[in-house]
């Protein structure tokens, strides 16, 4: 198969490391992958994929509302597809499956799935949620299939008529159960606790999450004083990246409990980090069903989350963890105190995290998962194909062609080895086209293309 992969933004999150679990097991296969991502990314992560994978990075789409780039993403996506030809294209993250969907629509994709890891009209205004669930609708409309992180998410889905029932299929964020199962502290783990050497660990409370504001760091880092009252030597470590790290370390500069705030930054080895953790803790306001709780509670380590939708498939309230408020983040730094306070209590939590079943968040099972659901997208498009003239959904005329009767291009359309940028501007686009009309944008764009670079003109 031929898939293309869609994101928004390719940070190091949990909807990022799934979509690239998938699509380097799908290389892995034998499928033809192409990894396409907006303008805010991490070099770093999106250099240690692209010798496996095609990866494009388009400028103009961008997590903000912005209806001039949104309109020229959109062009971009439909010649890009119309160039490329895939049999599937996958979106992920509530901006790109909007626009990514409705290129795909446009370019008269027919296997068209879009990935549910989060969902933009869960608490957030009465207005944006009417946007939010406009724009969800109209692309609902060319989806052939949902991918679902959690049973919650299906079901908020089919409840607001995005998708048939039939159309929705819960596969869990899979990831490496043994290695967080067997993980060991990491080295020299008083140079992250801030403590001397051969000094005694102190009790320590791990956030490991995106530095995003939907995650709430500083609203903990606010509440964390109450911890600190009951427990002195107390660490909170803040492990991860992302557009709000500035505001994160402003707020640690604040608190009067500064000196017990570790910001570490991303980490390579998160398991390790949960293995040193006595308690983790995710406060996030919206979420799908995050990965990393099912990876503190893979780690055997009790954990205080917020009440989000689908939490209850695996966290079970003084069972494998403690559970508070969405709305009450001073909540959970009082259920984290609580734990650290009383031993035993807390042990017989991480008991019952080791004891919790996650078979199906295994990334073997994820991938199969996905495949399997493709092959079946793959023969609907197949059954419902006709020959005759279709039209896209902004009225477009075009011929739909069955996914697998497709020709294949003889040139190379990108290299695995160089990701590109499709920005805006006018210079000659990536090798391996042989001439203009191939170009998947306007003549009138820059392109500037440089292993392992971001650049335009």
């Amino acid at each position: 198969m031929k898939i293309v992969h869609v994101l928004t933004r390719l940070l190091r999150g949990g909807s990022e490391e799934n979509t690239l679990a998938c699509c380097l097991a799908q290389a892995g296969h034998g499928h033809e992958v192409l990894l396409v991502h907006g303008k805010e990314y991490d070099p770093g992560l999106r250099a240690s994929v692209a010798g496996a994978l095609r990866v494009v990075t388009l400028e103009d789409l961008i997590n903000p509302i912005s209806p001039s780039r949104d309109i020229s993403a959109f062009r971009q996506l439909t010649r890009l597809m119309r160039v490329w030809r895939p049999d599937i294209v996958h979106t992920h993250q509530s901006k790109a499956g909007i626009i990514g969907r409705l290129a795909a629509e446009q370019a008269n994709i027919p296997g068209i799935v879009h990935g549910v890891h989060i969902l933009p009209f869960v608490h957030v205004s009465n207005t944006q949620r009417l946007i939010f669930l406009a724009a969800e609708r109209l692309a609902a409309r060319c989806t052939r299939a949902f991918i679902d992180v959690s049973q919650a998410m299906r079901d908020i889905c089919v409840a607001n008529h995005l998708g048939g029932p039939d159309q929705h299929h819960v596969v869990h964020s899979g990831f490496d159960l043994v290695r967080f199962a067997n993980a060991q502290w990491p080295e020299e783990p008083h140079l992250l606790l801030g403590t001397a050497a051969g000094e005694p660990k102190p009790p320590v409370v791990l956030m490991l999450a995106a530095l995003e504001p939907r995650k709430r760091h500083i609203e903990f880092i606010e509440a964390f004083g109450q911890v600190v009252d009951r427990i002195p030597n107390v660490r909170l470590l803040l492990a991860g990246e992302g557009p709000a790290r500035s505001a994160v370390a402003s707020a640690i500069e604040r608190s009067p409990f500064a000196k017990n705030v570790r910001m570490i930054g991303y980490h390579g080895e998160p398991e390790k980090l949960i293995s040193l953790a006595d308690v983790c803790v995710l406060t996030s306001m919206r979420e799908g069903l995050p990965r990393v709780v099912m990876q503190y509670l893979a780690g055997g380590r009790p954990c205080v989350v917020s009440h989000l939708p689908g939490v209850e498939e695996v966290v079970t309230h003084g069972v494998n963890g403690i559970v508070t408020p969405v709305d009450n983040v001073s909540a959970a730094a009082a259920s984290v105190a609580d734990l650290l306070e009383n031993e035993r209590y807390r042990a017989r939590l991480a008991d019952g995290a080791r004891l919790t079943d996650l078979s199906s968040w295994g990334l073997d099972a994820m991938c199969d998962r996905v495949e399997t659901i493709y092959r079946s997208v793959q023969a609907s498009a197949l059954s419902a194909a006709r020959p005759n003239v279709t039209r896209g959904i902004l009225g477009g005329a075009a011929k739909r062609a069955s996914p697998l009767h497709r020709p294949i291009s003889t040139g190379r359309f990108l290299q695995a080895d160089r990701p590109h940028v499709l920005g805006r501007g006018a210079v000659n686009g990536p090798q391996g086209f042989s001439a203009n009309k191939d170009l998947p944008w306007r003549p009138d764009q820059k392109v500037s293309i440089e292993p392992g670079v971001r650049r335009t003109n």
